[in-house]
C-alpha cells in the first residue's frame, strides 16, 4: 500500500470551511498566501509519500536499540530525518529571529499529519522539538534562545520533554528530581525520568531535555516545581556540542507499538542545567510544550485514521469473497453493506477529526494575529485543543481498529500491515495527558467561566443548522438535536458545584462534543461541496450523531452509579 497525501482534502476544509485564507490577511502571517500553501502542501507531500512512508514499516520490524549506552535508529531513520531538516519542516512556526519560518500552526498541522501518517516514530521527533521551540520562545532568557534556537529550528538538534517518573505519572507534583543551585548560576538536576520520547538517538549533534525539578527551597507540589534545559552535551564558547553532560539513558522500553520511536529511561546524575523560566515556575512554561504538543498527539491519532482508511479501502477494492449483492457491484468486498459500514464510518470519522484539528490550529494562530476578539480567539483554541487530542486519539484507535476488522483474517497477520496502525496509535489515548484528564480539563477549567466558549462553539453549529434547513432539512434537525443535548449538558455542569459529578460524565461529554462538531463541519462542507460531500454528510449525520443525546444523558446522570460497587463487590 502507499500512502498518498490527502492534500485536496486539507486545501477544501481550510479554504471553503474554516476560512483560513483570514490568516494571509494579517500583518503576522502576511506571507502565507494561498500560493505559499500550495507550495508548501505539495512539497511536505512528496516527503511524505516518497521519503517517509518507506520507512515505516522497517521501524517496526527493526527498533531502536541501546548499545553501549547510546541510541542506535531504526534503518533509514537517519537519512529520513535529515530530509525533514533540511526541509526546514522542524522549524516551519517558528520565530524567524531565530530560524524560523514563521508561518501558521494551521499549516504546520496539515505538514505533520502527513508526516505522521506516513512514519507515526520518526514523525515524533521534529514534533517534540517543535514544543520546545515554543516553550524556549515564550519563557527561556534571551541567552539560551540565542543559543539553542537557531539549531533547534534547523533541525540540528532535537528536544525532548521530561515529566515523568516512577513513582508519578499523571501526578507530576509528586517528582523527586531535584536541581541544586551551581556557583557559576546553572544547576545540578539529579533524578530519573521515564517514558521520553527520542530521549538519545544518533541523527542530530545534541538532544535538549526540558526536565522539571525542585530546587531546594522549592514548594511542596506543583507549585514549587521549576523547568531546567539540560542538554547531552554541554555547548561549548562557540555554540558546539562539547562536553558530555552527566545523563544517559539506562534502558529503552519494550512497547506495544511505536518500535521505531526510543522510548528512554533517562538518568541525571548531577547534569548541568539552566533555569527556563523563573524559579518555581516550570509548570507554566511546561503546559505551553504541552498545549502545543496535545494538538500534535490529536494530529497523530488523525495521521493513524487516515493511514488505517487508506489502506483497508485499497484491500476492500482488491479483496474478492462471497456474491455480490450489487447488480453492477465490483465482485470485491466493497460490495458489501458491513464492509461499507466500516469505510464510510471510518472515512466520516477521519474527515471529522481533521477539521477539528485544523479549526484549534486555526484558532491558535487567530489568538496571536488577529487585531480585534484575540481574547474569544484564544478561548476557542482553548476549548478545541482537549477535543482535538482526546477525539482525535479515541478516532485513531477506532479507525485502526475498523481497519484491522476490513482485512478480516488477514488483518490479525502481521504481514498485511493493518495491525501496526493500531499498535502505534494506542498509545496516543495515554501520552501527553490521558484522554480521561483531557475530558476532566474540559469540564472544568474550560468551564470556569461559566460555560461561555462553549456556548459560543455551539452557536456556531446553530448557524450551521439554520443555513441547511432549506436544503437539507433532516440532516439540520439530527444536528440541532446534538448541540441541544449539549446545550443542556453545558448548563447542568455549570449548575453542578461538586466537580466530581463533572468529572463521572466528563468522557462521554468530550465524545458528544467532538461527534456534534464533526457533524457540523461536514454539514457545513456539504452546503459549499459537491454530492460527494454531501453523501459523506449524511452518513456521519445520519448514523454518527444520534449517539450525542445517550451520551449526553450519560454524562448528565452523575458519579453515584460509578460508586454503587464496593471493591469486594468489584471483584466479586
Amino acid at each position: 500500500m502507499t500512502y498518498h497525501a490527502p492534500v485536496a482534502d486539507m486545501r477544501f476544509y481550510l479554504d471553503r470551511v474554516l476560512g483560513a485564507d483570514r490568516l494571509a490577511a494579517t500583518a503576522l502571517f502576511a506571507e502565507a498566501t494561498a500560493d505559499t500553501a500550495e507550495a508548501i502542501l505539495a512539497e511536505a507531500s512528496r516527503l511524505a509519500q516518497d521519503v517517509l512512508a518507506p520507512l515505516n514499516r522497517a521501524g517496526d520490524l527493526h527498533p531502536a536499540r541501546l548499545e553501549n549506552g547510546v541510541v542506535r535508529t531504526s534503518p533509514g531513520f537517519a537519512s529520513g530525518y535529515r530530509a525533514i531538516a533540511e526541509g526546514g519542516w522542524v522549524g516551519m512556526s517558528g520565530a524567524p529571529d531565530w530560524g524560523g519560518m514563521g508561518l501558521p500552526m494551521t499549516l504546520a498541522t496539515c505538514v505533520n499529519e502527513m508526516m505522521a501518517s506516513a512514519c507515526l516514530s520518526l514523525s515524533l521527533n521534529p514534533l517534540m522539538t517543535q514544543g520546545q521551540i515554543e516553550a524556549l520562545e515564550h519563557h527561556a532568557a534571551d541567552d539560551i534562545r540565542d543559543l539553542y534556537l537557531p539549531k533547534l529550528n534547523s533541525g540540528e538538534w532535537t528536544g525532548t520533554m521530561n515529566l515523568t517518573e516512577p513513582q508519578a505519572g499523571s501526578d507530576v507534583g509528586a517528582l523527586r528530581t531535584k536541581a541544586e543551585p551551581n556557583v557559576d548560576g546553572t544547576y545540578a538536576i539529579t533524578g530519573q525520568k521515564i517514558y521520553i520520547s527520542w530521549g538519545d538517538h544518533d541523527m542530530a549533534g545534541n538532544v535538549c531535555h526540558l526536565v522539571l525539578a525542585r530546587l531546594p527551597d522549592g514548594a511542596p507540589g506543583t507549585r514549587g516545581i521549576s523547568l531546567f534545559l539540560v542538554p547531552k552535551f554541554i555547548p561549548d564558547a562557540q555554540g558546539r556540542p562539547g562536553v558530555a553532560n552527566s545523563l544517559r539513558p539506562i534502558s529503552l522500553e519494550h512497547k506495544m507499538g511505536l518500535h521505531g520511536s526510543p522510548t528512554a529511561v533517562m538518568e541525571y546524575d548531577r547534569a548541568t542545567g539552566w533555569l527556563v523560566g523563573p524559579p518555581q515556575g516550570g509548570m507554566a512554561a511546561m503546559f505551553t510544550m504541552m498545549n502545543n504538543a496535545r494538538l500534535g498527539v490529536g494530529v497523530q491519532g488523525l495521521s493513524q485514521a487516515e493511514a488505517a482508511f487508506q489502506k483497508a479501502l485499497a484491500y476492500a477494492r482488491d479483496r474478492r469473497q462471497g456474491r455480490s449483492p450489487l447488480a453492477e457491484g465490483t465482485g470485491t468486498i466493497l460490495d458489501h453493506a458491513d464492509v461499507r459500514r466500516m469505510l464510510m464510518t471510518m472515512k466520516a470519522l477521519t474527515v471529522m477529526v481533521r477539521a477539528i484539528c485544523l479549526d484549534c490550529a486555526f484558532s491558535l494562530d487567530m489568538a496571536r494575529a488577529a487585531e480585534t476578539g484575540q481574547e474569544a480567539w484564544a478561548a476557542r483554541g482553548a476549548v478545541l485543543t482537549p477535543i482535538a487530542k482526546a477525539f482525535g486519539t479515541d478516532t485513531g484507535c477506532r479507525v485502526a481498529e475498523l481497519g484491522v476488522q476490513v482485512h478480516g483474517g488477514m488483518g490479525y497477520v502481521e504481514e498485511t500491515g493493518a495491525a501496526q496502525f493500531y499498535r502505534d496509535v494506542r498509545v496516543t489515548a495515554i501520552y501527553e495527558g490521558t484522554n480521561g484528564i483531557q475530558a476532566m480539563d474540559l469540564v472544568a477549567r474550560k468551564l470556569a467561566d461559566g460555560g461561555a466558549a462553549q456556548r459560543a462553539l455551539l452557536d456556531e453549529v446553530g448557524a450551521t443548522v439554520r443555513a441547511a434547513s432549506a436544503a437539507h432539512p433532516d440532516l439540520a434537525d439530527t444536528l440541532d438535536a446534538a448541540r441541544q443535548a449539549l446545550e443542556e449538558t453545558v448548563t447542568a455542569f455549570v449548575a453542578a458545584p461538586d466537580l466530581n459529578e463533572r468529572f463521572a460524565g466528563a468522557t462521554p461529554y468530550l465524545r458528544a462534543f467532538g461527534l456534534t462538531l464533526g457533524g457540523h463541519y461536514l454539514l457545513k462542507a456539504a452546503l459549499a461541496g459537491d454530492a460527494d460531500r454531501l453523501a459523506l454528510a449524511r452518513f456521519g449525520i445520519r448514523h454518527l450523531l444520534p449517539e450525542v443525546p445517550a451520551l449526553c444523558a450519560s454524562a448528565r446522570a452523575g458519579a453515584e452509579d460509578l460508586y454503587a460497587l464496593s471493591p469486594e463487590a468489584l471483584a466479586s
